[in-house]
């Protein structure tokens, strides 16, 4: 978000080409942590008296050694796919709902309203990219197979073929599997980011009043610490919507009934505990994420600028 208030907003260009690098940056190095993350979440370790649940580095070291280091990377390809559209409806989609709720006389937006911008961008993304992107990342994630081994054959070979089977044997509906869940992770992890982003872009300014732009490194701080806020506040959410895609459709059932199924079965076999389930990796690989995306958007950005490409009011991402 810029300090400047005379900069016209962004291209559409401009948030295809830093967002889409940005986020394909962050991908490439976190996507082991979100896989270590998904595999705690789906994890039955500790349900036995007198045992615990597998940790971080326990599951990484398992994952590693059963299945070769390439297997942290499973479902890297859903991801990378899904990030272009998800970074320019992030960004494209944030502003204008903002420029919605921006005060007409003046321009500016309150903070309250950057919040409701990032609650209802997030959202769009989530129906938009998101939740088909995640259902099939997860089902690759959960596939237990060495990579190592040619004889032993996933279910599903690699996202393309994910997505096929799953249609054809689930329907299309199940790539929305979990759409409610995965829209309310990605609102209040919008709407946290965007604002804390803001705000604490605004503080450094405010000591720095000689600098135009911030330096790369108080990017990557700020978007370390507005990043690390949402995985906190909606752990248990995040958890019961990976579990719930990775299930198979039940006939019959509501998706309140298998929400309800889930948390319910959590909750008696695995406790309270059980909700936070990957809750170190998320914010390892969230927080992180969010650093290299602000920090990599900023500077194409920059970059772009420099090449006379339409300069932007604000900026974030995810």
């Amino acid at each position: 978000m810029s300090r400047n208030g005379d900069k016209k907003p962004v291209g559409f260009a401009t948030h295809i080409t830093a967002g889409g690098i940005a986020g394909a940056m962050e991908a490439i190095c976190c996507q082991p942590l979100d896989t270590i993350k998904v595999r705690m979440q789906l994890s039955k370790s500790g349900m036995a008296p007198g045992t615990k649940p597998r940790g971080f580095v326990a599951t990484g070291l398992m994952i590693v050694r059963r299945e070769t280091p390439l297997a942290l990377y499973k479902g890297l390809g859903a991801v990378l796919s899904g990030i272009v559209p998800k970074m320019a409806i992030r960004f494209a989609s944030f502003e204008t709902y903002k420029e919605w709720l921006a005060d007409k006389s003046t321009g500016n937006t309150r903070v309250g309203n950057i919040f409701i911008a990032g609650l209802a961008a997030g959202t769009t993304e989530a129906v938009a990219v998101v939740c088909p992107m995640e259902v099939v990342k997860i089902r690759l994630q959960a596939q237990q197979h060495s990579l190592a081994d040619p004889l032993e054959a996933p279910r599903y070979r690699n996202a393309g073929h994910a997505v096929y089977t799953i249609i054809r044997e689930e329907g299309f509906s199940a790539l929305y599997r979990g759409v409610s869940l995965t829209a309310l992770r990605q609102a209040t992890n919008q709407g946290a980011n965007f604002t804390a982003y803001q705000e604490l872009k605004k503080l450094a300014h405010s000591y720095q009043p000689d600098l135009k732009d911030l330096p790369s490194y108080q990017h990557m701080i700020i978007g370390l610490i507005s990043g690390a806020m949402g995985p906190f506040s909606n752990a248990p959410i995040d958890t019961i919507k990976t579990r719930l895609q990775k299930a198979t459709y039940e006939p019959g059932t509501t998706a309140f009934q298998r929400i309800a199924a889930i948390a319910n079965d959590m909750w008696k076999q695995e406790g309270v505990r059980s909700f936070y389930k990957g809750i170190t990796p998320r914010v390892l690989r969230v927080a992180p994420g969010q650093a290299i995306v602000f920090a990599v958007y900023e500077k194409v950005r920059g970059i772009i600028e420099t090449m006379n490409v339409s300069p932007s009011q604000d900026r974030y991402s995810e």
